[in-house]
C-alpha cells in the first residue's frame, strides 16, 4: 500500500538484542493533505530503513510505502503500519515497483519519451454499409 503526506516528525530510535542479534527500530509520522488531513505514524526496522527517514528533510512531501500488521494480546487488538519505503514524492512518477529496499539517496529524474504522430484509427472495411437507424423526430436524445 502506498500513502502521500509531508514528513512532520520523526519518532525515537529503540535499539536491543535478541536471540538472532541486535536490531533497531525506529519510526516517522507523516500528515497528509486534502479537507482534513490525517497524522499517520508508521513504525521501521533494521538500520536501513530506520535511516530512510533521516535522509529526508522535515516538511518534504513524501511517499511512502507500506504493510499493515494487527497482532492480538490479551484479547486486545493492536495495528503497526510497517514501512517498507519512504521516498521524496514526485508528481507523475510511478512508484517503483515492490520487492525491496532501493534508495539511492536522490530521487530518479524523470525521462519525457519522444513523442511519435499518432496514426490514424483504422475503419472496418464494411464500415460504410452498416445499416444506418431511422431519424425520429420525437427522440430528444442528442445521439
Amino acid at each position: 500500500m502506498d500513502i502521500t503526506g509531508r514528513l512532520i516528525q520523526l519518532l525515537p530510535e529503540v535499539s536491543g538484542e535478541s536471540a538472532r542479534g541486535p536490531w533497531v527500530k525506529g519510526g516517522f509520522v507523516i500528515e497528509t493533505d486534502g479537507d482534513y488531513p490525517r497524522k499517520v505514524a508508521f513504525i521501521t526496522f533494521g538500520e536501513e530503513r530506520v535511516a530512510m527517514a533521516k535522509n529526508i528533510a522535515m516538511g518534504t512531501l513524501v511517499q511512502v510505502t507500506f504493510n499493515p500488521e494487527s497482532r492480538e494480546f490479551n484479547e486486545r487488538w493492536y495495528t503497526d503500519l510497517r514501512a517498507s519505503r519512504i521516498q521524496p514524492f514526485v508528481p507523475g512518477q510511478m512508484p517503483p515497483a515492490a520487492g525491496g529496499y532501493a534508495w539511492a539517496g536522490a530521487p530518479a529524474q524523470a525521462t519525457v519519451a519522444p513523442t511519435q504522430p499518432a496514426a490514424a484509427p483504422a475503419q472496418p472495411a464494411n464500415f460504410a454499409s452498416a445499416p444506418q437507424m431511422a431519424s425520429n423526430p420525437d427522440d430528444d436524445l442528442p445521439f
